[in-house]
């Protein structure tokens, strides 16, 4: 599998307003792009730190699968993001691997990247997204 580098770390959060103020006054990181992603239930903010993303992930209906990790788990890491130069050919390594994957095909995410995700036990316990490189993230 091609992964070429991390791409985001996830972290879901109650109130996306109060993060990003979090986020602004204590590390002085500014938001990049902010999105509603209806498909996936969630309301996100990336923010650019090194060429390294912070994306922070916020529910918008409780059966979304970020509603589910806060009830279960409350604020916190959710998942990393690899970037890969091809979702398809990194997911048929995976099921080649046995690895246990929640999206048996690529599917649109969040700034009309080409995503997949990794189920975390068959990853060590991490939420693992693979973030197709074709394009950048300018400006997300």
């Amino acid at each position: 599998m091609d992964v070429t580098r991390v791409d985001q770390i996830a972290i879901a959060v109650e109130d996306l307003d109060e993060a990003l103020a979090l986020f602004e006054r204590a590390f002085g990181i500014r938001v990049t792009s902010r999105e509603r992603v209806e498909s996936d239930g969630v309301e996100e903010a990336m923010l650019d730190v090194g060429g390294v993303w912070i994306q922070l992930i916020a529910s918008t209906r409780p059966d979304s699968p970020v509603d589910r990790f806060l009830a279960r788990r409350g604020p916190g890491l959710h998942h990393l993001g690899l970037a890969v130069r091809s979702v398809d050919a990194a997911l048929d390594h995976l099921r080649g691997e046995g690895v246990d994957l929640i999206d048996e095909a690529p599917r649109p995410g969040g700034g009309g990247h080409t995503v997949a995700f990794v189920h975390p036990r068959g990853t060590g316990g991490v939420l693992v997204e693979l973030v197709e490189e074709s394009r950048g993230r300018d400006g997300h």
